[in-house]
């Protein structure tokens, strides 16, 4: 299914929140885009320690791109995907205040608000200007909310982001151009039919996640603070071939289908 998104930016974007169920100390909004738009500002504040998410549904393919801003110093952000108890695919903190995702499930998203340092400690009351939009089209489709509420991207997603695999093992990477294969440490989620998250753990600690839809890989967990957000694959026999930004990647088939 192509979804529409944008957010709903009714009365200047002051968007009524609703009270979090499982995190019930997380202020929750939900944001749509109203008909024939695929994006907007989100104007606020936020205060001291507190943590707010916007949540927004995307398919998995799209590009989801946020970027932050305000006076002086504006509040982080994190990107959690559908499914995470507080796995980020996107960490402000740490990769900057754009950014720039190829999603890698069906699902509702959260561009989760927060403070650190004095801000957090002092209860600083800090405004912010946020632009969020949704681009390109969906990996695969599907039909109906029935139908994504099954999505078995969403599933497998889910479980990497626990860490709950169905297998692990050592692949084939790289972390830079040029720089001579090595061994990785992997897990997999596979949810059947093809569809699995791969968990990569770099050589310097950092993870990647690698999506695969029916047979095939569709995408990494790639953002802007990574420089280079292009995705490549291919196959020959059954070794998948991916370069994912600078970094490339060899898996054989049976990560995928078990076996």
């Amino acid at each position: 299914m192509k979804y529409c998104f944008a957010l709903a930016l009714a009365a200047a974007l002051s968007l009524p929140a609703v009270p979090a169920a499982a995190q019930p100390d997380i202020r929750q909004v939900q944001l749509q885009f109203p008909k024939g738009q695929s994006g907007g500002t989100v104007k606020g504040t936020i205060t001291g320690h507190e943590t707010v998410d916007y949540k927004l549904r995307a398919s998995a393919g799209q590009t989801l791109n946020v970027k932050m801003g305000g006076r002086k110093t504006p509040p982080y952000f994190n990107v959690l995907p559908p499914g995470s108890t507080g796995e980020a695919l996107f960490i402000g903190s740490r990769d900057g205040d754009v950014a720039t995702l190829t999603l890698p499930a069906s699902g509702d998203y959260a561009i989760r608000l927060y403070q650190m340092g004095a801000a957090k400690s002092s209860g600083r009351r800090t405004p912010f200007t946020m632009e969020v939009s949704i681009t390109g089209t969906a990996a695969a489709s599907s039909s109906g909310a029935a139908a994504q509420a099954e999505d078995p991207m969403v599933a497998a997603a889910a479980r990497a982001g626990e860490g709950k695999f169905n297998a692990t093992g050592k692949i084939p990477c790289a972390q830079h151009t040029g720089q001579p294969m090595g061994q990785c440490d992997f897990g997999v989620a596979r949810a059947g039919g093809g569809t699995a998250v791969v968990v990569v753990t770099l050589f310097d600690g950092r993870k990647r996640m690698l999506m695969f839809s029916k047979g095939k890989a569709i995408a990494a967990d790639l953002s802007q603070a990574d420089g280079d957000i292009s995705f490549r694959a291919t196959k020959e026999a059954d070794l998948f071939m991916i370069r994912a930004g600078k970094e490339r990647y060899e898996l054989p088939e049976a990560v995928i289908f078990g076996g």
